[in-house]
């Protein structure tokens, strides 16, 4: 028990010493089975005691220390105290005094302030009554004998300016009555306003009868003075109105019984007519409402107004319709069946349309070149192009209306500047029965006439098809056209697709451009290129008549121009869209921090209009692009196929006939001496085979090159190499066990030929498909010590700063392809 009760007096005497240096003490005794062992751990306890104990007597030293601290403490505690007493009866004793001497004197102040105050609003009540009573008598005087209605007005506009409650007060009532004017202020003033206001609308309607501009203005000026602008904006409104109507009706009653509106654009130019006049209206007598009236007032003449254009435009949108048989025409436009199209595209197809004069080409439908006979189509192409001309216009002319009418509206619609960037629609447009007769009238119309015109124009153009003439496989026989080398549907269909686009953006309607843009992509996409793709695969597709043989010459050609088609009419599509986006753009004020989208704000100034048009577009490029790539792509192939694969080989065989490598030099120059002898340059081992593959390489190419597009023979001869490489290094492989050390100097001088002749004019990239062939060449040339170094090196694709492309195995191969001389 005491040895329990000591050994838990040194721990609690542990947890008292700073616990980094000393350890635990752990005593163990039922582990201990020796003396020695019992003594080991006295001696420990005691060297643990004396350590204890050293450091209790350092504490007990440094005792006296603190002791001296804390009275030190405390001798500054009693200072504080003494210090916190004195400033106590200070604050008591001082400043009380002054505290309360400062609230008498602000209490003083402020009463002094209230009593001034309540002396200057009497006095402004009192200069303002005395202001009233003026104006009263002002009024009645001036509408009594003088008649000075502009003086009346005046203190009219002055009497507004008096507080309501000041007017009807008691104490104005009290002082301002009068012997001339007896009623109360508020009951003189409302009675003169009234009469005044019936006067001036009488003059005002008089002086718009005698069409007298000047009394129009001065009666104008005055009805804000007398606080009925509501009155002269609305009488303002009506005498506009009327001068609108009239010039309207004018302007279309100038074509009745005449050739007039037979012109194409007769609608469009009465409808800008009208636009103009309203424009010109809201710009001249705008500053007047303005300064007059207040800042944003003339939105409500410009309600008026947009009224009176809502009548007069529907009138002449509704009589452009029914002149121009728009309703008939797209009944027959729904009825046709587009029978070419349909028919192409049916798998058994043995009889083929006659040819058409290519007079008729799309290309000339706007060109009144020549007349043709009636169409047999139901809608004439002419009358819908004459159509879809006229509407455009309206369109353009309506959108440049709604963009400066919503700029005039744009301040008192969206003052604040967080959205003052964006221009939006203001609702007197919004909502008018014009927008609506424009959607229903013209923009619906619109789509459909531009829909079944495009595609029948893409019809029209494979009818009237043609192939470039006197194109040949034949390099002696020249080409009379120029390249590219195309059918005559390529240029037609985008002569076509360049003015849709720009006649359906020059609208500046989203709901246009939200319409045609994916029509034009739609059609593109599968009825021009799945006619490509019918002839590649049905009428021009290279098939020699016999298994192994070339096809014809002529169906080669077809095919090649077909795929020229394709690669033309993707590059026209993307300088069509960049060309119209580039020519929008150039409308608007540009600088080189903005985007192409904000470029286009001026043509397409409401909302995100201008981004909604730049991403139609190049969607419309995109998805051509990759529609037209993968069919390039698989017809490049064919020709690959059926063209060039099948020439590759012999022409590789003739290449290295007779060629032997494991000739002697003796041997070489004994054949050398006979090539002299005989003048045959075949004979010459150092050139017999670059000058044999040169000879059928260019025999094999030339041809193809002259006729396809650049692009189009850059992916031709891509696949054509990447192919060559695989069965040249076939061709090397052959000549394992039959080459010496001579031989292989010639091999790669011969392999080097050849891939020189091969990419030349190409790119440097092509020569990668030779990488392995090339190395194959140079580990049969290394000296052996070059090959143990080699051997020595780590395994891996990267030795020596090469990337090698081929495996150490295939590395071994080709060095022991050398056969050792005996």
């Amino acid at each position: 028990m005491k040895a329990n009760n000591t050994y838990q007096e040194a721990e609690n005497m542990q947890k008292l010493l700073p616990s980094n240096d000393v350890e635990p003490i752990v005593v163990q005794m039922d582990r201990v089975s020796s003396t020695a062992e019992i003594q080991a751990t006295l001696a420990n306890l005691k060297e643990r005691e004396t350590s204890v104990t050293a450091r209790l007597n350092h504490l007990v030293a440094s005792q006296k220390d603190f002791q001296r601290e804390l009275g030190k403490l405390d001798l500054m505690r009693a200072q504080l105290g003494s210090q916190t007493v004195a400033t106590r009866s200070i604050s008591n004793n001082m400043l009380s005094d002054a505290a309360s001497t400062a609230k008498r004197i602000s209490g003083a102040v402020q009463r002094l302030d209230l009593e001034q105050a309540r002396v200057k609003a009497t006095l402004d009540v009192v200069e303002q009554v005395a202001e009233l009573k003026a104006c009263v008598l002002g009024v009645t005087g001036s509408m009594g004998a003088p008649q000075d209605w502009e003086t009346a007005a005046g203190y009219l506009n002055r009497a507004s300016k008096i507080p309501k409650e000041i007017i009807c007060g008691s104490f104005a009532a009290e002082i301002v009555p009068s012997a001339e004017v007896p009623d109360s202020p508020n009951v003189t003033l409302e009675h003169a306003a009234e009469s005044l206001c019936g006067l001036f609308l009488r003059e005002f309607e008089k002086a718009a009868k005698e069409d007298n501009g000047v009394r129009v203005t001065r009666f104008f000026k005055l009805f804000p003075l007398i606080g009925k602008s509501e009155v002269g904006l609305d009488v303002y409104g009506r005498y506009v109105c009327q001068g609108v109507a009239s010039r309207a009706r004018s302007n279309m009653n100038a074509g009745t019984g005449g050739s007039q509106r037979k012109d194409g654009f007769f609608y469009a130019n009465a409808l800008t007519r009208l636009f103009e006049h309203i424009a010109q209206i809201i710009e001249h007598h705008g500053g007047l409402v303005e300064r007059h009236y207040g800042q944003g007032r003339m939105v409500r003449v410009i309600e008026r107004l947009q009224v009176e254009a809502d009548s007069q435009g529907g009138i002449i949108i509704d009589t452009s319709s029914d002149e121009r048989n728009i309703d008939r025409k797209l009944t027959d436009i729904r009825s046709y069946a587009f029978t070419f199209l349909v028919q192409s595209f049916l798998p058994a197809q043995n009889t083929r349309p006659t040819s058409i004069s290519r007079t008729s080409s799309p290309a000339m439908f706007d060109r009144n070149t020549e007349s043709r006979g009636q169409e047999d189509d139901g809608a004439d192409m002419k009358d819908v192009d004459a159509i879809l001309n006229e509407i455009a216009v309206m369109l353009g002319k309506w959108s440049l209306y709604s963009r400066f009418v919503a700029n005039k509206c744009k301040d008192a619609i969206s003052p604040s500047e967080e959205t003052s960037n964006l221009l939006t629609m203001p609702p007197l447009l919004t909502n008018s029965s014009l927008i609506r007769k424009i959607a229903d009238r013209l923009i619906s119309p619109f789509n459909i006439m531009t829909t079944f015109y495009f595609r029948r124009s893409v019809e029209k153009a494979f009818q009237l098809d043609e192939q470039p003439p006197d194109i040949s496989l034949n390099i002696n026989k020249s080409i009379p056209s120029n390249a590219p080398y195309i059918t005559s549907a390529v240029d037609d269909v985008m002569y076509i697709v360049n003015q849709v686009i720009q006649r359906s953006l020059a609208t500046s309607q989203r709901d246009v451009v939200a319409s045609v843009v994916p029509t034009i992509a739609r059609v593109l996409g599968s009825d021009f290129v799945g006619m490509v793709q019918r002839k590649m695969r049905d009428e021009s597709y290279p098939k020699g008549a016999v298994q192994g043989a070339l096809p014809p010459e002529h169906i080669i050609v077809a095919f090649l121009v077909l795929i020229n088609n394709l690669d033309i009419a993707t590059d026209y599509v993307k300088r069509i869209v960049q060309s119209r986006l580039e020519s929008l753009s150039s409308t608007g004020v540009t600088n080189g921090n903005e985007t192409p989208s904000n470029t286009l704000a001026d043509p397409y100034p409401f909302g995100h209009d201008a981004v909604f048009v730049t991403n139609a577009m190049k969607s419309l490029q995109n998805s051509f692009e990759t529609k037209t790539s993968e069919l390039i792509s698989d017809g490049i192939y064919v020709v690959f196929k059926n063209v060039m694969k099948p020439r590759l080989r012999p022409i590789l065989a003739d290449a290295f006939r007779d060629i032997d490598y494991s000739m002697t030099e003796e041997d070489l120059e004994e054949l050398s001496r006979e090539a002299e002898a005989e003048n045959d340059n075949n004979l010459a081992a150092d050139e017999a085979v670059p000058r044999r593959f040169q000879h059928g390489w260019e025999a094999l190419t030339k041809p193809i090159a002259r006729i396809l597009t650049e692009a189009n023979y850059a992916k031709l001869l891509s696949t054509v190499i990447s192919y060559l490489g695989e069965v040249l290094e076939k061709r090397i492989w052959s000549f394992y066990g039959r080459i010496n050390n001579l031989g292989t100097v010639r091999l790669e001088r011969d392999i080097a030929n050849i891939v020189r002749l091969v990419v030349r004019g190409g790119k440097y990239a092509l020569r990668d498909a030779f990488t392995r062939c090339t190395q194959i060449c140079l580990v049969m040339n290394m000296e052996d010590d070059e090959w143990e170094e080699l051997q020595a090196a780590e395994r891996g694709t990267l030795v020596d700063g090469v990337e090698w492309k081929i495996d150490p195995e295939e590395r071994a191969r080709a060095k022991a392809m050398v056969r050792n001389p005996m």
